[in-house]
């Protein structure tokens, strides 16, 4: 039997795909599903999404989105918390916040599922400062540290409570420190 090659997914065929629950993201021309968020890593999404908005959303600086579909330099990802200096969120015809985001975040926040390859999830990140985000943070519940991407530098390792994260000039009025993001995990 003769098999016809099949033709790769582009981009704009994948856009045009439903969407999934979990999100699936295109990567290098393959369809990656992410997994189904845990206990621990929806705490920590979702304290984050709030610290941060409450900090810079009233000031109209920057606004934090969960999982947001971010599509650019040939890519759709969907980072855990995706924060836009308010400059830069996207609107539509009307003046609303646009639906579709074809633009890297200023700061990416990946957050580690038990199944999910920290390779790939650090390769988002590293697309998203080639591109122009201005810091990345891949969050590991399971041993509690925060790798720090800062862009063109060496990443650094967190671990220890009294440590600050450090984050973008734009919410610079936003402060946590690992001993605080973690201290979210506690009922």
């Amino acid at each position: 039997m003769v098999k016809s090659p099949t033709k790769p997914l582009t981009l704009e065929d994948f856009l045009k795909l439903p969407e999934t629950k979990p999100s699936s993201e295109y990567i290098n021309g393959q369809i990656i599903q992410k997994p189904m968020p845990q206990g621990k890593h929806s705490i920590l999404r979702g304290e984050l999404l709030i610290a941060i908005n409450e900090v810079v959303e009233s000031r109209k600086i920057a606004l934090a989105f969960p999982e947001l579909r971010c599509t650019f330099g040939g890519r759709s990802i969907v980072p855990d918390v995706a924060v836009f200096a308010w400059k830069r969120i996207p609107i539509d015809e009307r003046g609303d916040v646009a639906n579709v985001f074809k633009t890297h975040p200023d700061w990416t926040i990946e957050i580690l599922s038990p199944d999910q390859s920290q390779t790939k999830v650090t390769g988002n990140i590293l697309h998203c400062l080639k591109h122009g985000s201005r810091l990345g943070w891949l969050i590991d519940p399971g041993d509690r540290s925060v790798l720090v991407y800062p862009p063109k530098q060496q990443p650094e390792l967190l671990q220890a409570e009294q440590e600050i994260l450090p984050v973008p000039d734009l919410v610079s009025g936003f402060q946590l420190t690992v001993g605080q993001l973690f201290g979210w995990l506690k009922l």
